[in-house]
């Protein structure tokens, strides 16, 4: 039987000092540990192992899921690239530099050495107009076309407090032409004392395989754009509609959960690049990524 653990916390402690009534300086009690910055994402796991109810599915191998969940990523502290498992750092940044290009074929990805959406391509490499295309081309009724991130960083600029400040990648009119429904089908941003952060919806969350990507994927984003708009990079928060572990991805989560977390890695961008649309992969680098080896699970098509 799995059992439940305390939340993950760092190995560390820090002594502090305080004025005794004498005035002396003498040492307070150890304080407070703070959790390991991908300590939200385990938790997650750990509940749905523990709690989650067994479901059917579309791919037929069948999910343990619970339904609403929020975790929150404070991008100050680090990046939140998992060291439980070595991720696939390549493949997050080539697809969201893909994403923001408006592409949705996938030779871009095939060029870079990123098979992730292989299995769902056609015989010519297109998905249809998948995440790329409602970005940056959602059909407008009139017959044009609305770029929705330029918009986005347009009032960025020009109303940061704005309430309106989302983009959607969920066009009812065009699921269907879709090879894959968007999953992390809508985002916010929100501006308060300079800093930007934002909040992901994501309908289906593959939390073995696919929240990891996606978590950092959006941190990326969100400092890719606080970068280009001179604002300092807030919080990351993740809200899950359906998240689920698949059944052949338990034994790989027990595995994930029996690892002690290292400290988070932090994100450097070239600080020359000031248009979002001109960053290229050898802008973007990860320092002090120490993770322990990556879980092989498959994924469920």
């Amino acid at each position: 039987m799995f059992q439940t653990q305390a939340t993950f916390r760092l190995p560390e402690t820090e002594k502090l000092m305080s004025l005794t009534d004498s005035g002396l300086l003498a040492p307070e009690q150890p304080a407070l540990q703070k959790p390991a910055l991908e300590a939200p994402y385990l938790d997650l796991m750990r509940e749905v192992l523990e709690n989650g109810v067994e479901r059917s599915d579309r791919t037929g191998v069948g999910t343990r899921s619970l339904f609403g969940h929020q975790m929150r990523f404070d991008l100050a502290r680090g990046f939140p690239l998992l060291t439980t498992k070595k991720l696939h750092l390549r493949s997050i940044i080539h697809e969201l530099l893909w994403f923001l290009q408006g592409d949705t074929n996938i030779a871009y990805l095939k060029e870079n050495g990123v098979r992730i959406w292989d299995e769902w391509a056609d015989e010519n490499g297109d998905l249809g107009p998948v995440y790329g295309y409602q970005w940056r081309s959602w059909p407008d009724p009139r017959g044009g076309h609305v770029d929705q991130i330029a918009k986005l960083l347009e009032q960025l600029s020009s109303n940061p407090h704005s309430r309106r400040l989302i983009v959607s990648a969920w066009n009812p009119a065009l699921v269907d032409e879709m090879a894959l429904p968007p999953c992390h089908c809508l985002f916010q941003f929100h501006v308060a004392d300079g800093r930007l952060s934002c909040q992901l919806y994501q309908r289906s969350a593959d939390i073995f395989l696919g929240v990891p990507f996606n978590i950092a994927s959006y941190a990326l984003l969100t400092q890719m754009i606080a970068q280009v708009v001179g604002l300092k990079p807030g919080d990351f928060v993740h809200t899950l509609g359906d998240a689920h572990l698949y059944l052949n991805h338990l034994d790989q989560a027990r595995e994930q959960l029996s690892r002690e977390p290292r400290h988070a890695p932090r994100l450097e961008l070239d600080a020359s690049v000031s248009n979002l649309f001109d960053f290229r992969f050898e802008h973007i680098s990860i320092q002090d990524y120490d993770p322990h080896p990556h879980i092989k699970a498959e994924v469920a098509v």
